[in-house]
Formats: C-alpha cells, sequence, structure tokens
C-alpha cells in the first residue's frame, strides 16, 4: 500500500517576506509623510492642519515602534514601559510648552522691572 498524497490548500499562495513587509511599510510612511508637506501649505484653518499633523505623526510613530523597533513581537511588559514613558515625555512636553509659551515672551512691564530692581539690590 502506498501513502496518500498530501495535497495543500495554500499550494501556490507565498507568504510576502518581511522586507516586503518592510518596504511597503516604508512606503506608507513616505506617503504620510508627502501628505504632511501638503498639509502644511494648504490654506485652511490653523488648528485643523495641527490636528491633521498630530494624528498622522501619531500613525507614523506606531508604525516604526510596532515595526522597525520590533515592539509588536515584544513582550506586553516592555510595551507598557515604553507607552508609560511616551506619556510621561507627552506630559512633560506639554508643560514645558505652557510654562515657556507666549506670555514668557513678552517684555517685562515697568512694575515688574522695578521689583526686579529692588530684588537684585
Amino acid at each position: 500500500m502506498s501513502a496518500p498524497a498530501t495535497t495543500s490548500d495554500t499550494s501556490g499562495h507565498h507568504e510576502p517576506s518581511k522586507f516586503h513587509v518592510y518596504i511597503q511599510i516604508a512606503m506608507i510612511l513616505a506617503v504620510i509623510t508627502g501628505v504632511e508637506v501638503v498639509l502644511v501649505y494648504m490654506p485652511i484653518v490653523k488648528w485643523l492642519v495641527v490636528t491633521a499633523l498630530v494624528v498622522l505623526s501619531a500613525v507614523k510613530f506606531m508604525f516604526v515602534i510596532f515595526f522597525f523597533m520590533h515592539l509588536r513581537w515584544d513582550k506586553v511588559f516592555c510595551t507598557i514601559l515604553f507607552f508609560i514613558g511616551l506619556i510621561l515625555a507627552g506630559f512633560t512636553m506639554f508643560a514645558l510648552l505652557h510654562l515657556f509659551g507666549s506670555e514668557a515672551g513678552k517684555p517685562l512691564s515697568a512694575a515688574a522691572l522695578d521689583f526686579a530692581r529692588l530684588a537684585i539690590g
């Protein structure tokens, strides 16, 4: 008796290699970057441009960390640690932007200058 021949349903179908996946992701990132550059020069409302840029940057960030930094295949604990650091960095940046915002760039008033002169001596 001979053994029965086994046929696979996936014969003829090739799974894309990691190289092709990386090239596809790089193409997607290039398109997103192009959209961001064009978006900056569009005559639309500033808050909409900033919101769109933040969202597109977040999408690019996720692609990079999950595929190129291999966070997708890492342990969940490492991913959680990474995002804790990201959240802390985001809050720090938010605080610094508000701390050194437009009010910090204005010249001191005469009363504030008199107070500074008194404090110095």
